[in-house]
């Protein structure tokens, strides 16, 4: 399966992204330090990369669209989807 969207979850020391098929279906989740996260996306097709808009997100944001990535970086639609994969991360009881 082709990665379609990812979506990056912002920490002050490791991220977390998750890549999505056209389908919506969850095909990598994976966690990174901001020099690998870089350095995995330069690997990676072209494809579209969500993230919430924070201070630390538009050095993030011009290195990814360097890359030739299509980065949305937007506090309202993708604050939910952050949310989401926040809450999988979190161990069930």
């Amino acid at each position: 399966m082709q990665i379609h969207s990812v979506g990056i979850d912002l920490g002050k020391t490791t991220f977390h992204l998750v890549a999505l098929s056209a389908a919506g279906r969850v095909l990598l989740r994976k966690q990174f330090t901001q020099k690998q996260l870089i350095t995995y996306t330069a690997n990676m097709q072209i494809s579209l990369i969500g993230m919430e808009a924070c201070a630390g997100a538009h050095f993030l944001s011009r290195t990814l669209r360097e890359q030739g990535h299509d980065v949305e970086a937007d506090p309202s639609s993708v604050r939910e989807a952050v949310r989401e994969v926040e809450q999988e991360r979190l161990p069930r009881c």
